[in-house]
């Protein structure tokens, strides 16, 4: 993929990040409603929770797990940092495809049964408790960037320092 050029990069950083966010603040949304419907022995509270539940499951569960995935996905590919170059990026990469997956394919089918059954069992709060673990965990490798390069980015760099030296010490003009 060609390099983004700087306004498009940042237009979609910004944009990556106000979804990452997002997600982040849905997940602990959804935490809250699991958590009231779980501890409470309101029939109506239950069903209010699981109904709120549903809708964000429905109408923003997906969309913004897809656009959290493919905004980073572009940044990946679009700039020197590369989906494979560092740990850091390997490592969100996997964990937002994982959580992506379990979104769709769990998460959303257990709101939909309990919206159903109006009643919520444990897994309700368990699982956005850990989603929501494993995003404040992604936001803070991406501020941090621990781990360094992985052995694709260690070849990558050496190869690229070698043709460096080999270039500067050659009379000839290189294109």
């Amino acid at each position: 993929m060609k390099p983004l050029k700087r306004p498009v990069r940042r237009g979609l950083l910004v944009a990556h990040v106000a979804v990452s966010v997002s997600w982040l603040g849905l997940t602990v949304g959804l935490l809250a409603l699991g958590i009231t419907a779980f501890a409470t022995g309101d029939p109506a509270t239950v069903g209010a929770a699981t109904r709120a539940m549903k809708i964000f499951g429905d109408w923003l569960v997906v969309p913004v797990a897809l656009l959290a995935l493919v905004s980073g996905l572009v940044l990946a590919l679009g700039t020197p940092w590369g989906l494979a170059r560092h740990r850091w990026v390997w490592t969100k990469f996997w964990l937002t495809l994982i959580t992506t997956g379990l979104s769709v394919f769990s998460l959303r089918p257990g709101i939909d049964a309990a919206a159903v059954d109006k009643a919520v069992d444990i897994n309700l709060v368990i699982a956005p408790s850990v989603a929501t673990a494993t995003y404040l965990f992604i936001t803070a490798i991406s501020i941090l960037k621990p781990w360094g390069l992985t052995r694709r980015g260690r070849r990558l760099r050496f190869s690229a320092s070698s043709a460096k030296s080999v270039d500067a010490r050659s009379p000839r003009q290189t294109a």
